[in-house]
């Protein structure tokens, strides 16, 4: 059954990472039902456990997150799209798949800042958004994802790319236990 979670879950995240590829949006039609699921799902296989773990996924997914989007460097698509899958994967693989998108969505960034050839404005926004973290938001931030200039970066495709990494790391781990 765990894997069927799995599979679920990644259908998911790759169809969000398509639309945000599309149109750099990830809609409330995707990502609420995909939350409400993934509690029922998890409710109806691992009852009380799979429903706590399930809101514990959902509630750290967007805990994580909710600096970011409040301070406008993460739309709230994004957000809703880590609190969906947090629901299907529970606390601890929602950690990871934050972690692994975190880290494909700095690879892309880098490409995508060298390609536009940005990087003395990239290493500024990122200066601002980091002193707007360590005053608590008390500085006045010019960097928000309002800024039509702005690079912006298909976060869903870096989610489905990690959670897709995720998923053949479980898959092999579940193979080789099973003498395969």
């Amino acid at each position: 059954m765990q894997m069927m979670i799995w599979i679920l879950s990644l259908g998911f995240v790759i169809w969000a990472g398509i639309l945000d590829w599309r149109s750099r949006r990830i809609p409330n039609w995707l990502t609420v039902p995909a939350l409400l699921l993934g509690v029922a799902f998890n409710s109806a296989i691992w009852k009380w456990t799979g429903t706590k773990a399930s809101l514990q996924g959902a509630g750290l997914g967007l805990a994580l997150l909710l600096p970011f989007v409040l301070l406008r460097g993460l739309g709230a698509g994004d957000w809703k799209l880590m609190g969906g899958l947090g629901a299907w994967l529970g606390p601890s693989n929602i950690v990871l798949a934050l972690l692994g998108t975190v880290f494909v969505a700095g690879i892309m960034a880098l490409v995508q800042v060298f390609r536009a050839r940005r990087l003395k404005e990239t290493l500024a926004n990122m200066w601002t958004v980091v002193l707007t973290l360590l005053t608590f938001g008390t500085r006045a931030t010019r960097v928000t994802l309002d800024n039509p200039g702005l690079l912006k970066l298909p976060f869903g495709v870096a989610a489905a790319v990690a959670t897709t990494i995720l998923f053949c790391a479980e898959w092999a781990q579940v193979f080789l236990k099973h003498g395969g």
